[in-house]
């Protein structure tokens, strides 16, 4: 009678304990300042002193938070986060282009100069953006463009050289020379070799530099602030710091801007919340396109 041979056991990845404790650690760090926001949008300013941070007060009084939000200051919140949302997207769209045609150029095209100019665009990302934001004030000045739109659009566009540096490593190993060869001999141009043929293959980088772009742009508080005295005009990051500025001043009715601040701080949240997951999807897209052979 012969035996029956056994089953390997498949190998259980081993547990460490270290590396657990480290990663609830981090997530801890992350988390729970945004779980003390959600809890502190539904107190009013009393509770969010005589109240313990990481718990929920007697009464629930987010939905009151958030109208006060939009009402307060003849809804000045909701002009707020319009101009934010205008300057994220424009500067998104315009940056993520100039980032994906300057990275596609450098990797893919050979000229002199060339990589002394990527090495300046390295050296670009080693400079502070608050060693720029002076200087910068002082352009737009001279060309009368400061307290308008467009002193926070265009130089949000050109202020991302990560953006550059990125797009030019992933073409660089994403799109084969062969592939733009192919599409020279049937007659395509450059520009329609862009759009039409590598353009599938640098999704994912396009919606990591784009998703990049409208965080920075979102959160963006120095530049807005040194460029803009309108405050119909500022970003939801410099007219939070504005109210937060009137509740600090004093007591008494000022002090009902503390669950605004907090309230809108939430709300502000949820538009980056809602790009990533309409983002996330080109990178899986991309991806696999760029993975099967045509």
């Amino acid at each position: 009678m012969s035996a029956t041979p056994v089953k390997a056991r498949k190998a259980r990845p081993k547990r460490s304990t270290i590396l657990t404790i480290g990663m609830l650690a981090a997530a801890a760090y992350f988390l729970l300042p945004l779980l003390w926001l959600v809890i502190a949008s539904t107190k009013t300013t009393g509770d969010l002193f005589s109240t313990f941070g990481l718990w929920f007060a007697g009464e629930n009084n987010l939905f009151t938070n958030i109208g006060n939000t939009f009402t307060a200051d003849d809804g000045a919140f909701g002009q707020w986060l319009g101009n934010s949302l205008l300057y994220a997207v424009a500067s998104a769209l315009g940056g993520t282009f100039l980032a994906a045609l300057g990275g596609y150029g450098f990797a893919k095209y050979r000229f002199k100069g060339n990589r002394a100019m990527f090495m300046g665009v390295l050296g670009a990302m080693a400079v502070p953006s608050t060693a720029l934001a002076i200087p910068t004030y002082l352009l737009f000045s001279q060309a009368g463009l400061t307290d308008t739109p467009w002193a926070i659009i265009l130089p949000s566009m050109a202020s991302h050289p990560f953006g550059l540096y990125f797009m030019r490593i992933y073409a660089d190993s994403a799109v084969p020379d062969e592939l733009i060869e192919s599409g020279r001999i049937d007659g395509a141009g450059d520009f329609r070799i862009f759009f039409q043929v590598t353009g599938r293959l640098l999704t994912p980088a396009i919606a990591t530099i784009m998703l990049f772009m409208l965080v920075q742009t979102w959160n963006n508080y120095f530049l807005p602030l040194i460029m803009l005295n309108d405050p119909s005009l500022y970003p939801v990051t410099v007219g939070l710091a504005n109210w937060q500025g009137q509740a600090a001043s004093s007591g008494g009715a000022s002090g009902d801007y503390i669950p605004l601040v907090v309230t809108g701080s939430l709300i502000s949240i949820f538009p980056l919340i809602v790009a990533f997951l309409f983002l996330q999807r080109y990178w899986t897209t991309g991806l696999v396109s760029g993975s099967v052979k045509q």
